[in-house]
C-alpha cells in the first residue's frame, strides 16, 4: 500500500465521551497528543470538541471544536489529509498550549484553547496491546500503535468535573478512554 498521508504520535491521551447515554456520537472529544509529527512538522497536538448541550433541543454550536497545536501547520495539515471526507474535515485550526504527562499509574493532559481549560486524567489501565485496525467511515485511515484502555477517566473544564458517559467504542474503533505511548494514522 502506498501512503501519501500520515501522521504519527508520543504521548497520546485520548478520551471520547457523551454528556448522555444513547447519543449517536460522542459530543466531547480531546484527542491530544505530547509530541505528533507529520510531513509539516512536529509539534503538541491534536483535536477538541466540546459541545456539552448537543443533545439539547436547538442545540447551540460546539463551545469549541477544531484541530489544535503549537504549531498552526501541523493542526492545518489535519482536516484536509488525515480526516478528509468525514465531519471533522473542516473542522477549524485553534492554536492551544497542550501538556501532557504520562507515569505508570495515569496520564494526563491539559489543554487550553478559545479561553477554555480541558484536563483528562486517565487511569486504572489494562495492559498496553498492539493494534492494526483498517479504515472505516469516521477514520478514513489505518491505525496501527499502542494503546493501553483506562478503566478510570475524568474530565475537568475550567476547573468544573464534567460528567459523562463513555461509549463502548470510541471513535477510533478501540475503547473511548485510551493512552497511547506510539501510532500512526495513514492514508
Amino acid at each position: 500500500m502506498s501512503i501519501s498521508k500520515w501522521m504519527s504520535w508520543e504521548a497520546g491521551v485520548d478520551l471520547a465521551a457523551m454528556t448522555t447515554a444513547g447519543m449517536s456520537m460522542p459530543n466531547i472529544i480531546v484527542h491530544v497528543a505530547r509530541m505528533v509529527h507529520t510531513p509539516v512538522g512536529s509539534a503538541p497536538a491534536g483535536m477538541i470538541l466540546y459541545a456539552p448541550n448537543a443533545d439539547a433541543p436547538n442545540a447551540a454550536a460546539p463551545s469549541v471544536m477544531g484541530f489544535v497545536s503549537t504549531n498552526r501547520k501541523v493542526a492545518e495539515y489535519f482536516g484536509p489529509n488525515i480526516f478528509a471526507g468525514t465531519p471533522f474535515e473542516k473542522a477549524p485550526t485553534l492554536d492551544a498550549s497542550i501538556d501532557v504527562d504520562i507515569a505508570a499509574a495515569y496520564a494526563t493532559a491539559s489543554v487550553r484553547v478559545a479561553g477554555h481549560v480541558f484536563e483528562v486524567r486517565l487511569s486504572k489501565f489494562r495492559p498496553i496491546e498492539t493494534i492494526n485496525r483498517p479504515s472505516m467511515a469516521m477514520t478514513p485511515f489505518t491505525q496501527q500503535g499502542l494503546e493501553a484502555a483506562a478503566d478510570e477517566a475524568t474530565l475537568t473544564v475550567n476547573g468544573i468535573a464534567a460528567t459523562f458517559v463513555l461509549p463502548p467504542v470510541g471513535l477510533g474503533g478501540g475503547a473511548a478512554a485510551v493512552y497511547s505511548p506510539a501510532g500512526v494514522y495513514a492514508r
